[in-house]
């Protein structure tokens, strides 16, 4: 399965304010295989089913420019950086602002335990959006 490239976090953020949801964002990388364990088994059918709005950014590409939630265009790798996401995959819960809404999931530590950490994290995320 596939998941959306980042190409311009204004506008999926945007999407994802419209749906009443976090934007999550999973920096990637490629030929991970706990990035694909987590894009196919978790964002992407959640992404298909409407559950969530996910973007993925590819830590090391430093040739796609990508527009930041402050609509400067910079390289994915330069974003990646800015937010100190070193390590793939990593989750992100952004509000429309750019804001971070909950505890980043760094990693995939404990996989039968991810799908349980990724739920808290969108809830936690929701219910600050809610209170907005």
């Amino acid at each position: 399965m596939s998941l959306t490239i980042a190409t311009s976090l204004t506008r999926h953020s945007a999407m994802a304010k419209r749906a009443g949801r976090p934007l999550v964002v999973m920096t990637s990388l490629p030929g991970c295989p706990y990035c694909d364990l987590v894009r196919d088994h978790y964002l992407s059918p959640m992404a298909l089913a409407n559950e969530v709005v996910a973007v993925q950014l590819n830590i090391t590409d430093n040739t796609a420019m990508v527009e930041d939630f402050d609509g400067q265009a910079r390289s994915a790798k330069t974003i990646a950086k800015r937010w100190d996401a070193r390590f793939a995959p990593t989750l992100l819960f952004f509000n429309n602002e750019g804001v971070e809404l909950a505890e980043r999931i760094v990693g995939v530590a404990v996989p039968d335990f991810f799908g349980a950490y990724l739920e808290q994290r969108l809830e936690t995320a929701k219910r600050i959006l809610q209170a907005a």
